[in-house]
């Protein structure tokens, strides 16, 4: 469990195809001397286990189907990703409840900067909308936002200077695929209420 408040980026050391799975390389911080062997560690706000510890490094196997619907894929040697360790109980939490559990991708359709504010419009799957809430929560490559507008699969999200500085949202190009996890709340609602229509 997480909260989409992501600690820091880190870089991805190198990216290796194996028989079955790839093994995804990031670089330790030095405040991340405890991490052990099995912890669950958000990489773009996708929950990994950790496979390897090595001198300044850390590593994670990535089956073919999570590189088939997260971005994890796309992702090379030298490449920025939020990571985020698992919450701890005691933990404030700022974001909101993240599993780790990536439903889909949401492609980047625009990006608009003024002197009021940073918006960013994307366009979730389809069968995804239902779940996006006006003014709920969403997790978009790990990081806990708040929708500000929903027009079907289309919506909104606003970024604060300090979300701009310490994440790479700002900085994807029109088109880049984020990594996107619906708010457990709103899933929970919708499946009770689906199975009571029948």
């Amino acid at each position: 469990m997480f909260t989409g408040i992501v600690e820091r980026t880190v870089h991805i050391v190198g990216v290796a195809q194996g028989p079955k799975f790839t093994r995804l390389t990031l670089a330790r911080p030095q405040e991340w001397e405890d991490v052990a062997d099995g912890e669950s560690i958000a990489v773009n706000g996708v929950c990994l286990t950790v496979a390897e510890r090595a001198a300044g490094e850390v590593g994670f196997d990535v089956i073919a189907e999570t590189l088939k619907l997260t971005n994890l894929g796309l992702l090379q040697g030298g490449d920025e990703v939020h990571a985020e360790r698992s919450l701890r109980v005691g933990d404030r939490i700022s974001g909101h409840f993240v599993q780790g559990h990536v439903d889909g991708t949401a492609k980047l359709l625009d990006q608009r900067a003024d002197a009021e504010e940073w918006r960013l419009t994307l366009e979730a799957p389809a069968p995804l909308a239902k779940y996006l809430v006006p003014k709920g929560s969403v997790t978009l490559d790990g990081v806990s936002l708040t929708l500000a507008a929903v027009d079907r699969e289309r919506f909104e999200v606003a970024l604060i200077p300090t979300t701009l500085r310490l994440t790479t949202l700002g900085r994807r190009s029109v088109g880049w695929p984020f990594n996107l996890e619906c708010d457990i709340l709103a899933k929970t609602v919708v499946a009770a209420l689906e199975r009571q229509r029948g």
